[in-house]
């Protein structure tokens, strides 16, 4: 028997996963090994109904014994599954010495509804009188139904959606913590239902159900253009209760003409302007058993909307963790803020003991102008405005339920300043994914760096990955997001997140194949740019890097393929890609002035993705099987190549643009000829240096920058620009108190001035892709194969830090790697590989001397499978466990 155990059973990506419509799910798990270097050699999966797994337990799997080393991304191959069932599975595993494991524990997934013929439930809207149903309405929608169950249910699940925001309450309590569902997707094309547990909620007897339903997505204000109902005006909701009795009878409950609605004090929900709520209009008791609704009106039956209807496929929102407001400020105008001492997103809740009809009113703020008072500006149209009109009678506890927002600040009236610091909460709420990973080193102003990454990502990652959450914006910027998806996949666990945005872009691309500026798309923004668009070959093949599972590709791949098509067609020369719209270097700092787009041309930066969009594409081809594709784009993408040289590089070698983002771009993406690469990276480190260690990058350029100077031997360059404090840095709004990563380099310059009204966000994730850097250069975590399968251990520590660490959960299990200067010059190195994976432990440079691990020499220790010289030092290559290196500075 071997001394391994299986365990971290998932189901795309997440533990016992309920309400998936997947009929091929993938299971993975992982493998805790007391052994170094273990590798497994087998498994076995087993799936049935029964978690006994005896042998009348009904398997519909059982694998048998598969001589393979696979442990992630498997896709099931039993018998066709069946709606509302939940499956239970185990796996045992072999070593590389054919001993077996025991098995795991059970671990199941639990199928939803699988197929729309399953759905018997009628779309309902609210009326406004009998059989007129609401349209215009901005108060939310109430509705209820009651029913009868003759005995207690055993099992109980809801499958419920909206056109809107809703909110399901079972016997007046909330069906789960939930927020914002259904969630956004392309409303006409792809519409997500929920799957809910409500069996602990139900009674034998009388119950009741709930619904509120608010504009949310749907119907609210969306984008700056000041139109709301982008998808359609009518609120509507479709639920569907099934109850499987203490009997075994089911019994089914469905939305149908019977069901009651009404207005209530939810007189005003919208994402960006907040929420008006009067307490004085509470329905006690309204979505509960035996509530008299004789002055609610019935239900009205609506059609069906024409998008297909699909289970949840990312994570839900949800109040994931709650702050305290660091201080009352009264400022010089005479308003009473509070400071919640971080920049976040959600909202406040609040308790009160006012009179009836006292006012409670919270307006949100990122940031205090430079004297220290309230300030709105670059909300722009965004009200950000909470108002409460207390019943009276006794504390009342408030939060609100269809809008949210992005603050640090909040200013308060209505309530007296002794009481706002005790009873006055920030919720933090976002899509809630795993974290996985982490970086710390010895300079605490990188660390709160890594801090405003990822409070960045926590803010815009709500549902989709946004570019800020608090203007009259708040779109699913696909350059932004693509720029951003290797840091965020470091940060969190970030698959079916990005699972469900990419499906959503394959829906709103067009026939032609062009990609529009943000996704879910809206009218007013646009479409086809590049180093946007491209976030339709870039974040696929991001996932599949960092993840392994090639199913994304392979689900992506037309809608890959058909944005390198567009932009085939779309130059004046096949190669290039020298017209349409472009944001090229967005706010790039060598812009001209007045001017939001940085100086390296839009052709050049155009036909460089054009050329990477293509590169990856012939990738994913190979993965994919895909020969002939694979050859044909191959032929693409060298013509794109050589037409790039043509008109971009000089004869001599030389990029014609002379900027950092052209340098960047042209080596990332390996334009130029080999001979030619070490010229031109000497020339961008040059560019940096003329420019006092200074970045002059946009969105474009900045992701590359440091990544390009590490990879060509300028890595002590690197860190001078990310330990930058002056202006322009990373640490420049770090010094000036930022606690999330801003829009602009200089959001609030010097003087304490802003950068403008219009256009001025603080919680802006995109310049946070240095935490890519941080990861692999500094913290010295790289991935050879896709998954993490095989790792490269490299940390580059450079002269400025002594100690650096950093941690990342792979799907095969943690990678850690930690590095330290010691007194005597040696560097300690500790590195944790998970099991059935290898890695390569890269001695950096200047540490040649004798190894130890754990003062031992290296053909003494365990799990040591070889060391060899190469052209970048030692190189150790290892098997699983944890170890520690010391790595002396010269030799014996």
């Amino acid at each position: 028997m071997t001394q391994s155990k299986v365990l971290n059973l998932m189901v795309n990506y997440r533990k016992n996963p309920v309400g998936i419509d997947d009929p091929n799910p993938r299971l993975s798990w992982q493998i805790q090994a007391q052994a170094r270097g273990f590798i497994q050699s087998a498994y076995q999966i087993q799936a049935g109904c029964d978690p006994a797994f005896g042998a009348e337990a009904g398997l519909v799997w059982d694998t048998g014994k598969v001589n393979a080393d696979s442990s992630v991304h498997i896709g099931y191959e039993g018998e066709t599954l069946l709606p509302r069932t939940r499956y239970y599975w185990r796996v045992r595993i072999w070593d590389s010495e054919d001993n077996a494991s025991v098995w795991s524990e059970a671990a199941y997934w639990e199928t939803g509804q699988l197929s729309e013929q399953n759905w018997h439930a009628s779309w309902i809207t609210a009326a406004s009188a009998p059989g007129q149903p609401v349209v215009s309405s901005d108060s939310c929608d109430y509705f209820r139904t009651a029913f009868e169950l003759p005995d207690r249910a055993v099992s109980a699940r809801i499958y419920a959606t909206s056109l809107g925001m809703y909110r399901l309450y079972i016997n007046g309590v909330p069906a789960d913590d939930t927020q914002f569902n259904p969630g956004w997707t392309s409303y006409n094309k792809r519409l997500q239902y929920q799957t809910y547990d409500v069996t602990q909620l139900l009674t034998a007897g009388e119950n009741a159900l709930g619904c509120i339903v608010g504009n949310g997505w749907y119907k609210g204000y969306l984008s700056w253009d000041g139109n709301k109902d982008h998808y359609g005006r009518q609120r509507a909701v479709l639920i569907q209760l099934h109850a499987t009795l203490a009997d075994g009878t089911e019994q089914m409950l469905i939305s149908d003409g019977s069901w009651r609605t009404s207005s209530g004090p939810l007189l005003m929900s919208e994402l960006y302007h907040g929420e008006i709520y009067d307490a004085r209009l509470e329905m006690d008791g309204w979505a509960s058993p035996g509530f008299a609704e004789h002055q609610w009106q019935p239900a009205v039956l609506t059609e069906a909307p024409p998008a297909t209807l699909v289970a949840q496929e990312n994570e839900p929102s949800r109040i994931i963790e709650t702050i305290k407001p660091i201080a009352v400020l009264n400022t010089p105008a005479g308003e009473t803020v509070l400071d919640m001492g971080q920049n976040l997103v959600g909202w406040v809740r609040f308790t009160v003991d006012a009179g009836a009809g006292t006012e409670i009113t919270l307006r949100h703020a990122e940031v205090l102008d430079r004297d220290g008072n309230f300030y709105t500006g670059n909300l722009r149209s965004a009200k950000q405005t909470v108002k409460y009109i207390c019943r009276g009678g006794g504390p009342e506890t408030f939060e609100p339920h269809f809008t949210f927002q992005g603050f640090r600040y909040v200013q308060v009236t209505g309530v007296p300043q002794e009481q706002l610091l005790e009873q006055f909460t920030g919720c933090v709420i976002h899509s809630d994914l795993e974290l996985t990973g982490s970086f710390r080193c010895s300079d605490e102003l990188v660390n709160q760096l890594q801090h405003n990454i990822l409070w960045g990502q926590k803010g815009n990652f709500l549902d989709v990955p946004t570019d800020c959450p608090q203007r009259d914006e708040r779109l699913g910027w696909t350059g932004d997001a693509q720029v951003f998806i290797r840091t965020a996949a470091f940060n969190m666990n970030v698959v079916p997140f990005f699972e469900k945005w990419l499906r959503d872009l394959a829906a709103d691309q067009e026939a032609d194949g062009r990609v529009p500026h943000v996704i879910p798309d809206i009218p007013a923004a646009g479409y086809g740019s590049s180093a946007w668009g491209d976030a339709a070959v870039i974040c696929p093949w991001t996932l599949y890097q960092c993840y392994g599972d090639v199913r994304v590709l392979e689900e992506q791949y037309p809608s890959m393929k058909g944005w390198v098509e567009y932009i085939r067609a779309q130059g004046d020369q096949e190669f290039l890609w020298n017209t349409g719209h472009h944001f090229g270097d967005w706010l790039g700092l060598d812009a001209k002035e007045n001017s939001y787009i940085g100086a390296t041309p839009k052709d050049l930066i155009a036909t460089a993705f054009f050329a990477y969009s293509t590169e990856l594409l012939v990738k994913t081809a190979e993965v994919t099987g895909q020969p002939e594709e694979a050859e044909k784009y191959r032929q693409l993408q060298s013509n794109i190549i050589r037409a790039f040289r043509e008109e971009f590089v000089t004869p001599n070698g030389r990029v014609a643009s002379p900027t950092q983002t052209a340098y960047a771009v042209a080596l990332m993406f390996d334009l130029l000829e080999e001979k030619d690469r070490p010229r031109t990276a000497a020339m961008l480190a040059e560019h940096v240096k003329e420019n006092g260690n200074h970045l002059t990058t946009g969105f474009v350029g900045t992701p590359y920058l440091c990544l390009v100077l590490s990879r060509f031997g300028y890595t002590d360059l690197a860190y001078e620009l990310v330990l930058q404090k002056e202006y322009p840095s990373w640490l420049y709004s770090v010094l000036q108190g930022a606690t999330t990563i801003w829009e602009h380099w200089d959001g609030i310059k010097q003087d304490g001035s802003f950068w403008s009204d219009d256009m001025n966000s603080y919680n802006h994730y995109a310049y946070g892709a240095v935490g890519d850097w941080l990861y692999r250069i500094a913290g010295g975590i790289e991935l050879i194969e896709p998954g993490y399968k095989k790792i490269r251990i490299q940390p580059q520590p450079g002269t400025q830090l002594s100690w650096a660490e950093a941690s990342y959960s792979s799907i095969y299990g943690p990678v850690k790697s930690a590095w330290s200067r010691q007194a005597d010059g040696s560097l300690e190195l500790s590195v944790e590989i998970p099991a059935n994976t290898t890695a390569e432990v890269i001695v950096p440079d200047g540490c040649q001397g004798q190894i130890t691990e754990g003062g031992e020499k290296l053909d003494q220790v365990t799990g040591v499978i070889a060391v060899e010289d190469n052209a970048g030092g030692r190189k150790l290559t290892v098997g699983s466990g944890s170890y520690r290196f010391t790595l002396n500075k010269s030799a014996d």
